[in-house]
């Protein structure tokens, strides 16, 4: 790469990125993946471990002509923040992690971090594009790490980890990821990649491309002060896998169904012969609190089954922990196979409920319409198979003309519908079923009067 010395003298570095990510986490089709796009100025201070990263977002799903977006990420030592003008918050786990990964493990540094490390030793070579290549292992942060070298010209072409991510993919648990280097430049001396292409268990996630790449240009520390307190606060957070239940916001919708309203809202619903959950989302911390509060309400009654109506990664985050305590499932047809494979994923690095339990899973398929208990709060089960609906189903009380819509509803603060589409297919479904529906809700919406959903509906038809 152009010898120790020279990586070593790299203090700084300035990129600026085209981005590409598959959307896999969402609850749409499976793949090819729905595509967000960025475009990032990112400057690393190597020698003070300090990285900004200046991101503009296209995000696909948003409502259209809304898909841009402006997020700064700065990151210390103290910790990160993401800044809005003047205002600093917290910044989430996972991006504090990738910066500080990005610094350590990036192109600039893996042969560095690699010669510092105590256990630095070589791994079995491996066969990547045609090519063997020679492995150098080391460990760091307690993270096993793989140096891909190319046995001809003898550059790193891939960096590879076993690790348990702060993202969505933390639901995976020990996730084998490799990123590849190319797309090499030569810049002030140095060999430098400037395309990195990620993959995470074998699947083609993401990928950048510096379009402009610059060494050792002076920094300000002006530009990398920030709010302490939300810096200290992002250093102490959980992350998606901490995520707990909270009782606090308890909406009575009907007697014995009583909805939990939050980021991601979840419902504890006593039938005449036990209790049914809908949603144990976010994590299993989370779906053992829901667990927990369905059993202090109606102690001594079974819980007899967990609704979960889509393959959305919040929707899904608790089920690993429904299928250790050995509760029947709902799922949709088309999530079974996702769902299993969720279930099988080795979680060793940090074993949760399942891994230690080693159930199988009780799924109950919903296919096609599908009714559980009987008397004032019976359930019904409909698959909603529209274009963009068709990996969810929704929940209805006949006898309370009360609809939940999984993850299809958001009402702006303007009283404007998030992806009217998705209403739409809610709309055709309950049209399709004969339904007579006087509130619907879902998993990010409070109760709403449906006839007002319709007329939000057609407002955004006309506009």
């Amino acid at each position: 790469m152009g010898g120790q010395d020279k990586l070593a003298a790299i203090s700084t570095v300035e990129l600026d990125v085209i981005g590409n990510k598959e959307l896999m986490e969402q609850s749409y089709r499976q793949t090819p993946f729905i595509t967000s796009y960025t475009r990032d100025q990112i400057t690393m201070d190597l020698a003070g471990q300090r990285m900004i990263r200046k991101e503009h977002s296209v995000w696909p799903e948003s409502d259209l002509k809304q898909s841009d977006s402006d997020t700064t990420l700065v990151v210390t030592p103290a910790g990160g923040v993401l800044r809005n003008g003047s205002q600093d918050s917290p910044s989430d786990t996972a991006s504090l992690i990738v910066a500080c990964q990005a610094m350590a493990l990036g192109p600039q540094r893996i042969i560095l971090t690699a010669i510092a490390s105590q256990d630095l030793h070589y791994g079995t070579p491996k066969t990547v594009r045609a090519t063997l290549h020679a492995v150098l292992a080391f460990t760091w942060n307690g993270i096993p790490v793989r140096i891909l070298v190319n046995r001809f010209n003898h550059l790193p072409d891939a960096v590879e980890t076993t690790q348990e991510f702060n993202d969505f993919w933390f639901y995976w648990g020990d996730v084998e990821q490799r990123v590849y280097f190319d797309d090499w430049r030569w810049v002030d001396g140095v060999e430098f990649p400037s395309n990195q292409v990620t993959e995470r268990n074998g699947a083609l996630w993401s990928s950048t491309q510096a379009v402009d790449i610059a060494f050792n240009k002076p920094v300000r520390d002006q530009d990398f002060a920030l709010d302490m307190n939300a810096a200290t606060v992002s250093t102490k957070q959980k992350g998606w896998k901490g995520a707990t239940f909270h009782t606090g916001q308890d909406k009575l919708l009907a007697a014995g169904i009583d909805l939990f309203l939050g980021p991601w809202n979840t419902t504890i619903v006593k039938q005449e012969d036990g209790v049914v959950i809908l949603e144990t989302p976010i994590s299993g911390s989370f779906s053992e609190g829901i667990l927990t509060e369905a059993r202090r309400r109606y102690p001594g009654t079974q819980i007899k089954a967990v609704l979960s109506t889509s393959d959305s990664w919040p929707h899904v985050g608790g089920v690993r922990s429904d299928v250790a305590e050995g509760l029947p499932v709902f799922i949709l047809d088309l999530n079974k196979s996702l769902l299993q494979r969720m279930v099988r994923a080795p979680h060793t690095i940090d074993p949760d409920s399942l891994q230690k339990s080693r159930k199988a899973p009780h799924w109950q398929i919903v296919s096609d319409k599908r009714e559980i208990g009987t008397g004032a709060n019976r359930m019904v089960l409909y698959p909603l198979r529209g274009a963009s609906t068709e990996r969810q189903y929704m929940v209805y009380f006949p006898e309370r003309s009360l609809l939940y819509a999984s993850d299809t509803l958001v009402v702006n603060d303007d009283h404007t519908l998030y992806d009217p589409e998705l209403a739409h297919e809610v709309e055709q479904a309950v049209e399709r079923e004969h339904l007579v529906v006087k509130t619907v809700y879902a998993m990010h919406q409070a109760p709403v009067a449906w006839g007002d959903v319709l007329q939000m509906l057609l407002r955004a038809n006309n506009d």
